[in-house]
């Protein structure tokens, strides 16, 4: 296969050098990833400013660096970097889980959402680990099954988003498909002075609260399972829609009765 390796956290974190390792005997990998960190940027793109692209040498192999978003690289990588067909975008791995509000914010998620936008299958792999990861299994877990991976993508027409446990690959307790779970992340700003005596205001994010069905993402991860969820770009509410219709025709009055 011809893979498309991009992340949110940049072209020298470990986690991209960690995935590549493990895909580059069996495939071929083309790097095109941030040039610095751009995490919790979500599906941005650059449009006022021209995207600048520097060729490094980056852990023993070759990348494209961006000064540009995770989106960014994957809508350059498929048209113009790769220099030819993909058969699949994995974003990744990620150092922090991606689950639940933060698939919103989430650079690596988007990364693999626009793959899918692009009509190429996306892969989204995060660890849930911040401090000291080991990325060797879930490197691993995604080698060895990427075309089953990229195939269900495809079929789909949906990134799949992969948040694996920090647990030794023996204490996982296996493997659920998941939901995204929606409850709100709690956060607060810490107020702080500068020496100027300017206030400023540090955002400091509290986790997930305790709770949530079984079958979500979060509960899930938590529970010692690799989670996987399929992401749509897709936002229209059906359901909504649905129950809309129902009051249309009053809608429809209003407007006729020339408001």
């Amino acid at each position: 296969m011809r893979i498309l390796l991009t992340n949110d956290d940049g072209i020298h974190a470990p986690g991209i050098c960690a995935i590549y390792y493990a895909l580059k005997d069996e495939h071929e990998v083309v790097v095109v990833a941030p040039e610095s960190e751009r995490s919790a940027v979500g599906h941005a793109i650059t449009l006022a400013d021209p995207l600048r692209v520097r060729r490094i040498c980056m852990g023993g192999f070759m990348g494209w660096a961006v000064n540009g978003t995770p989106a960014d690289c994957v809508k350059l990588g498929l048209a113009e970097l790769a220099g030819g067909e993909v058969d699949a975008v994995i974003s990744g791995i990620n150092q922090g889980a991606n689950v639940g509000i933060n698939i919103l914010y989430s650079g690596t998620v988007s990364a693999a959402t626009e793959a899918v936008i692009m009509g190429t299958a996306g892969i989204a792999v995060s660890l849930d680990s911040l401090t000291t990861p080991d990325f060797c299994f879930s490197a691993s877990l995604v080698a060895a099954n990427v075309k089953l991976l990229a195939d269900l993508s495809i079929s789909l027409k949906r990134a799949i988003n992969i948040n694996v446990p920090r647990l030794p690959p023996q204490e996982i307790k296996g493997l659920k498909v998941t939901v995204q779970d929606q409850r709100r992340f709690v956060e607060c700003f810490e107020k702080r002075t500068d020496p100027r005596g300017n206030i400023y205001y540090w955002h400091s994010p509290q986790g997930f609260p305790n709770g949530g069905g079984e079958g979500t993402d979060i509960s899930e991860l938590k529970r010692g399972y690799i989670t996987i969820t399929p992401v749509s770009h897709h936002l229209s509410d059906d359901i909504a829609i649905t129950n809309i219709s129902k009051v249309i025709n009053q809608l429809n009055t209003f407007i006729t009765n020339g408001a």
